[in-house]
């Protein structure tokens, strides 16, 4: 089985990053720091082009900066290769998307363990691990459903429950509630804040919503390409 990590530690310096424009430049990270230990969980809010998720793109390593540093447990994974980088996202990050991206073919059980793939098979403890994870968001008795077969607060259940199978050190969450009534929107909302802190990892959600943002330690505005 993946052990917890030992010291969830998140340092971001001076990140900048700018896209080409029609005339010059637009800068959406300017001189961005942040650092966040085990357990610390903070919403990102800002209006729509703001650069939310650029920085969800770059905190999970699935987008470079232009400068400035990550270190991930003391690691900054873009000092690494290609291969390592994919290995070190797939013990490290978990991700919980607005829209789930859960694989219709797949089972709720087969969904949960995607991770787990990456190695080419799972074990025997990771399987034991996505039953526990599934029954721990409410969902024990949907192991065999499709995702065709749920409800939209279901499915994002299981989106939570993957994005903890690896025992992360950091969880990425962009707009989760997004696409969900309030009553459910707030049911997840408590689901994934209570299983974050019951791991220990670091949250971070850019989120639109209030109740979500007012339920997490540490709430900060994107705001001319800094956190403030």
């Amino acid at each position: 089985m993946n052990e917890p990590k030992a010291a969830h530690h998140l340092v971001v310096s001076n990140l900048t990053k700018s896209f080409p424009g029609t005339t010059q430049k637009l800068k959406v990270l300017q001189d961005l720091s942040l650092e966040l230990s085990a357990g610390d969980s903070v919403a990102i809010v800002g209006p729509s082009g703001s650069g939310k998720s650029t920085l969800l793109q770059i905190l999970g390593t699935l987008d470079r900066p232009d400068t400035g540093s990550i270190s991930i447990n003391g690691t900054d994974p873009f000092d690494l290769d290609e291969h390592a980088l994919a290995q070190f996202r797939n013990q490290h990050i978990g991700f919980v998307f607005q829209d789930h991206h859960l694989l219709p073919q797949l089972s709720v059980l087969e969904n949960v363990l995607v991770p787990a793939l990456a190695g080419g098979s799972t074990s025997t403890d990771q399987a034991n691990r996505a039953h526990e994870l599934i029954e721990s968001v409410g969902l024990a008795e949907r192991h065999d459903h499709l995702p065709s077969e749920l409800s939209g607060g279901e499915r994002e259940r299981v989106a939570i429950a993957r994005s903890l199978l690896m025992n992360p050190s950091l969880i990425l969450a962009d707009e989760p509630t997004g696409n969900l009534d309030r009553t459910t929107a707030e049911s997840i909302s408590e689901l994934l804040l209570e299983l974050q802190q019951a791991s220990g990892a670091i949250l971070i959600a850019v989120t639109h919503s209030d109740a979500l943002a007012n339920a997490m330690k540490q709430r900060k505005q994107l705001l001319d390409g800094q956190l403030v």
